[in-house]
This record gives structure tokens, sequence and C-alpha cells, in this order.
């Protein structure tokens, strides 16, 4: 098994499409770190001094008319049907403050796991990708067969194929973070504030870069299976596009409850350990009105957690049993 696994690996980092997609890799992590550092520069003087301008008159007109208008909101409050706002939520009048206006810095703490998050998504999709030509391309060609006449036993070629397309990502994905984090660090450092990177800090990036490298193995080999199953590369990102619209998209918005069950809010609530989502809770007033809110529901990260390995180890167990039993010509 690891002599068939070696193989496996040399024919993965040898293939095109590979060389391709660290490439395209490398672009988009350029790209990402090009972005970060635009987003992060402050503003230049004659933006400052506008900032300083809007604030000086906010800040007089709220010296001028505050009392005015807390006294007006007051009485309109008075005259609300119930159910009542709070007095203190409706009539906020809080003064000015020069932070208020203009950019504000831009924090390594806050900025960092958002962009670690949006990079797990494309390391996904790009280990999907290779994953899916690696055993798509073999059956779509031919090869595979010519390949069970050196190695007859099934299960050993799959899972051997599974193995390293999952391990030959593992070190890509961690390289790639490794460098959107401390570039980003050395970027933000110069032009924003890395004051509160404590060592929490690191260690809770250090988890969530950990995690986002987890998903990209599992992707691989995710890949790897529906390469097998459709037997072309191209078939298998039509499928997930295909999911992506009417599930996440189309599905998800009509059946707001039925999130939890959707692959992309448990990738999030792995990644971050934890992800929020909204569903609409409509209900009956005393007085007979009809109101609905927004509700923020939290899915854990063991839910999370379970959900991708019980997915991998299903449809794992799919692709096998595919392979043993599925002529390959």
């Amino acid at each position: 098994m690891i002599r068939l696994t070696k193989v496996e690996l040399r024919r993965l980092v040898s293939r095109r499409l590979t060389a391709v997609g660290l490439v395209g890799l490398f672009l988009i992590t350029i790209l990402l770190l090009v972005a970060t550092y635009f987003d992060a520069r402050p503003l230049s003087a004659v933006e400052q001094q506008q900032a300083q301008q809007q604030y000086e008159m906010a800040h007089k007109d709220w010296v001028d008319h505050a009392e005015e208008m807390r006294t007006q909101c007051e009485a309109d409050w008075k005259t609300q049907p119930d159910p009542k706002p709070k007095l203190e939520e409706m009539c906020v009048y809080s003064e000015p403050k020069p932070e208020d206006f203009g950019k504000p810095p831009t924090v390594f703490a806050q900025i960092m796991p958002d962009l670690l998050q949006g990079s797990s998504y494309f390391l996904a999709f790009a280990a999907f990708l290779i994953g899916a030509s690696f055993l798509g391309a073999e059956f779509s060609s031919g090869a595979i067969g010519n390949w069970l006449t050196f190695e007859p036993r099934r299960l050993r070629v799959y899972g051997s194929k599974l193995l390293a397309a999952a391990t030959g990502f593992v070190p890509i994905a961690a390289v790639v973070l490794a460098v959107i984090l401390f570039g980003t660090f050395l970027i933000v450092d110069k032009l924003g504030d890395t004051a509160s990177t404590t060592g929490k800090v690191w260690s809770d990036l250090s988890a969530i870069g950990g995690r986002a490298v987890v998903t990209s193995a599992l992707a691989a080999a995710l890949g790897s299976v529906v390469g097998l199953l459709l037997r072309h590369t191209a078939a298998a990102i039509g499928v997930v596009m295909a999911y992506l619209v009417l599930a996440e998209g189309v599905f998800a918005a009509f059946l707001e409850k039925a999130q939890p069950w959707l692959i992309k809010l448990n990738f999030d609530a792995f990644v971050r350990h934890d992800a929020q989502y909204y569903v609409t809770e409509c209900k009956t007033g005393s007085d007979g009105s009809y109101a609905c809110d927004y509700v923020q529901k939290t899915l854990s990260f063991e839910h999370g957690a379970w959900y991708l390995a019980i997915f991998t180890v299903v449809v794992v167990l799919l692709g096998g049993w595919v392979f043993h039993r599925r002529d390959v010509n």
C-alpha cells in the first residue's frame, strides 16, 4: 500500500493540471495579498482633512440640536403602538467621535479569520478539481485498465489513489495558508494595527489554518471519488457547480431551517469553530399584528466535524464499492 501510494504521489506531482493548479493558487495568493495591501493603506492627507471637517460639522450639529432631537424622539416614542421598542434603543444620539469618521486602521486580529476562511474555499475547490482530474482522466483515457493489469487488487489501488490525492495536497495547502497568514501580518504591521495579536490570537489562527488544511485534504479525496464515479473531470465540476447553485443557493433561500444539513454551513462551522446563520421566525402579536424577525442561530463545531466526517466516509465507501464491482473499460 505504501509503495502504491508513493507511485501515485509521483504521478500526481508530474501531471500538467497539478502544475496549472499550483500556478493558479500562487496567483490567487498574490492577488489576495495585494488586495489586503490596498485595503490596509491609510487615508491620504487630503482625505484625512476631509474626514476631520466632517467630524467637526457633525459634532457642531450634535451640540446644537441633540437635546431638541432627543425630546422630539421621546414624544414620538409615546405615540408608538405596543409593543414599543425600548426608549434607550430608539432615541440614541451619541456624541460624535473623531474615530467614527474616516477610515479606521486595519486590525490584523479582526481581518485574519475571514481571510483564512475565504482561503479555505479556493483551496478546497482547487483540491477537488485536481483530485477529480487525477482519477477522472484515468477512466476517460482508459489508463486505469492498464494499471489494473499490474496491480489487480482494486481496493488497494483505490485506497492508494485517494491517499495520494489527500496527502499530496496537504503541504500545498499548508504553504499557501502560511504565506497568506504571515504576508498579511507583515502588511498590516506596516500599515495598520497588530498590537492586539496575542498568543491566543496566534493559537486560534493556527487552529483555523490547520482545519482548513484538513478540509483541503478531504476535498481532494472527495474530488477523486467523484471523478471515479463520473469518469470525467468536467462532469465532476458540473456536479459541484449544480449543487452550489441549486442546493446552496435556491434550496437554502427557500428552506432556511434546512441550512444545518447543507455542506457549506458545516464546512464553515468546522473551519471557524462554530458558524452563525439566520432563519425567519414569524408570530402574531396580542393585537393581531403579524411580524417576522431574523433570528441568529449557531451551528456548532461538533456538528460540522461529524457531518463532514460521515459525509466523507459514505462517499468514499460508495466509490470503493463502485470501483470494486464496475467494469473499467
